[in-house]
């Protein structure tokens, strides 16, 4: 499901965004994917701050930092 995920963000030309995926008897099907998605819940389940690792990511983009970025896993 992450690279379903990834590859509709990225045919979509998105930066970040929040894809919503369900399981069903065809297989990972994509219900919706969110240029501004709301982080509440995700953050609430994961005990992640998203929103702060999104701000990290966008500064690695849009920097010339030599180190790669590195995500926390979820």
């Amino acid at each position: 499901t992450t690279r379903l995920a990834l590859a509709a963000v990225k045919q979509h030309g998105l930066a970040v965004a929040g894809v919503d995926i369900v399981k069903s008897a065809r297989g990972p099907l994509i219900l919706e994917i969110n240029s501004s998605p709301g982080l509440e819940g995700i953050e609430t389940v994961t005990n992640i701050d998203i929103a702060t690792e999104i701000i990290k990511f966008l500064e690695h983009v849009y920097s010339k930092k030599k180190e790669p970025y590195s995500p926390k896993k979820i």
